[in-house]
Order: C-alpha cells, then structure tokens, then sequence
C-alpha cells in the first residue's frame, strides 16, 4: 500500500522517520517551497511522556539533546504592578520538559529522512474519495493511506468529519526582539532564562526566550477575530501593567503579528473509514494552555508508524491507532479549551498554577508507565 503523509510539521515528519525505520516506504508533501522557507514559529517544550517518546522511537534522543535547551524550563509569574507572583527555576540537567525552536525541531526531523522523501512546493487542495490526492495548480497523486497531518485547516479532516476549528474568542499578539541580551537588556531581564508570564484582569503579557538570543512575546486579549489593534490601541489595553511591562510592547521590534487562538470541538472522534486517519492538530487542534499540542502530534506520529509496522494489515493499524489517539486526545483538547476560556473571562486564581517541579517528575512518571505498557 502506498502511503501519503499531508504535512510536513513535526507529527508528519516523526511519522514519516519512523515508518523509515521499520523499512516502509512513505512520501510526504508539503506546501512549503522548503523546509526554511518560512517563520516556524517560536519554542517548544518537549514533554518526557509524549514527545520525547516519539523521538527516541525515531532515534533522535542525542539530536534533539544537542539542540534542546533544558534551562530554558525555567518559569516566572508576574502580577501588572511587575511584583513576582512565583519563581521555578530549571537545573541544568533537567530532562522533563527541554525546550526547542521549533524550526530546530522540524529541521533536525527533515534531515533524518531519506533524500526525495519530502516533496515541497506541492500546496494540496483537496483529498477525494478513493485516496486522491490534488495539488494547487494542477496535478494528482494517488494513495492506498493517507495521512492528514496537515494541521488546523486540513484538507484531509473533511474525508472524516464535517468538523471545523472555532474562533475562541481569544487573540496573540506576537512581538519579537533579537539580541536581546545586547540590544533589549529590560526584555531580558524580564524574561530570564524561560518564560515569563504577567496576568490581569483577563490579559496577559507571556515572553518566551529562545535560541540565539531571540526572544518571543505574546499579548493575549479577548478581541473579534479580525480585530488589528496598533501599539497605541495595545497601549492603552494594557494601561494598568506597570511600565516595565507594557516595553514588551513599546520595544517589540517589526510589525506586530496577530494570531486569533482556534480551537476544533473536543472531545472530537469519527467513524473509522479505510484509507485516510488525521495526526496532530488536524485530528484535536486545541488552545495553547498546557503546551501538549506539538507533543501530541509527534507521539501521534510515531505511535501511527509502529501501528502500520506492526501489521497485519495498515487498515487494522489506523483503528488500533484511532482507538488510542481518540482516547488520550480528548479529554486534554477539552480542559486546554475550557482553561482558555477561563483564564480570559478573569477566572484565574494564582492558586491554580502547578507545582512545575512536582509536574516535572509526573511527566518522567507518566513516561516509564506508558514504556512498561507498551512493552508488557
């Protein structure tokens, strides 16, 4: 069976390698002209139960450990006056949750594959019946599977479910600032080695340190989804953050990127059909509360590809691997929507937040119960 993969994110790509590892062929197709043609997106935390999972299954633990940052783990919450709320600081050696770029971690998963396996440039428009597959501008491919793991907007999902993501009422507001260190020293005070969050009356200001000394920043806010707010407008939203904050939105460097939060209806489940499955944000886009997203998509991945390896045929893999996915994806798109939800209608009790270092041993717990299932 010729198996097509729609998508090459990180779900996509780990599906890809690992069905590579176990001798199956696969080709992937991405609308992207190449694997750095474009912005990925800022950092990523790698959980130990999920994603680092479905890397060791792709054979990529030492890799990602090169390019993972583990004091990066490290988390501070402010109130808007900028009084410090709470403080968890990372060790060094730290290995629950590393944090990565995400162009590092979609590069280093396009690099394992074999030459060829990613066609880039090929923008799918629709996926019919039968396993065809048509590209922009002309052009068709047909597959026995194929795989949707071409995230929010999939081209693949309709084939499954009439299901579509929802505006959540809530908007991101992405700043950016390079050579922090150097060029914005009160950024990077603010920042620290991690992510800092300041929270109020329903808003807040989160910074995220990346590698080469980049920092990322998100204004979160309930506006209309086609809302563009200009740096005054954001000025005075958040007129009640002390100044040191509201630089995050004076010194952001470029033009402000706003990214209204989607979500699909979770639980979300469909009726098997043979010859298509969805991985990732395609199958359970949710907010962003939690940051499971990206892990769930690479566990999905591989578990999918040692489905298909598994055999005895690749239609009774994808209901073994629906059966699992559903289960596990459900109920954590659903609390990531409500926590959103929640947190923007000014519900937010400081109480709530984890014990990041109690969460930390949780996910190595979680991470040696699933291994042992899985072997037993």
């Amino acid at each position: 069976m010729t198996i097509a993969i729609i998508g090459a994110g990180p779900g996509g790509l780990a599906c890809a390698r690992v069905l590579q590892l176990h001798g199956i062929d696969v080709t992937v197709y991405d609308a992207d002209a190449s694997v750095t043609a474009r912005d990925q997106g800022g950092t990523l935390d790698i959980h130990a139960d999920t994603g680092q999972i479905a890397l060791a299954d792709a054979r990529l633990t030492a890799e990602f450990a090169a390019l993972a940052r583990p004091e990066s783990q490290s988390k501070r919450m402010l109130d808007p006056s900028g009084a410090l709320v709470m403080e968890h600081l990372a060790d060094d050696d730290e290995t629950a949750a590393p944090e990565i770029d995400r162009r590092q971690l979609r590069e280093m998963l396009a690099a394992s594959l074999r030459p060829g396996t990613v066609r880039w440039g090929h923008k799918v428009t629709e996926v019919r019946d039968g396993g065809e597959i048509r590209f922009a501008g002309g052009g068709s491919v047909t597959a026995g599977l194929v795989i949707g793991a071409d995230g929010a907007w999939s081209r693949v999902r309709p084939l499954l479910t009439p299901a579509t993501p929802e505006y959540t009422g809530i908007s991101f507001v992405e700043v950016r600032f390079t050579d922090v260190d150097e060029r914005h020293p009160a950024i990077a005070a603010l920042v620290g080695a991690g992510h800092m969050w300041a929270n109020g009356d329903g808003q807040n200001i989160i910074l995220q340190r990346n590698s080469g000394g980049h920092v990322r920043g998100y204004l979160g806010l309930k506006v209309d989804a086609d809302w563009r707010g200009s740096r005054s407008e954001l000025l005075e939203r958040y007129a009640h953050f002390a100044p040191e904050l509201r630089r995050v939105i004076t010194d952001s460097e470029g033009d402000l990127l706003h990214r209204p939060i989607f979500a699909l209806p979770a639980p979300l489940t469909w009726p098997h059909r043979p010859g298509a499955t969805l991985l990732g944000d395609a199958a359970h886009l949710m907010s962003p509360f939690g940051g499971e997203g990206v892990n769930l998509a690479l566990l999905d991945g591989a578990e999918l590809a040692r489905e298909i390896a598994a055999g005895p045929s690749p239609d009774e893999a994808v209901l073994r691997y629906e059966r699992r996915m559903l289960e596990r994806s459900g109920p954590i798109a659903a609390g990531a929507n409500a926590a959103i939800k929640e947190f923007f209608d000014g519900d937010f009790d400081p109480a709530d937040v984890p014990d990041f270092a109690e969460e930390a041993e949780q996910w190595k717990r979680n991470a040696t119960e699933y291994l042992a299932a899985r072997e037993g």
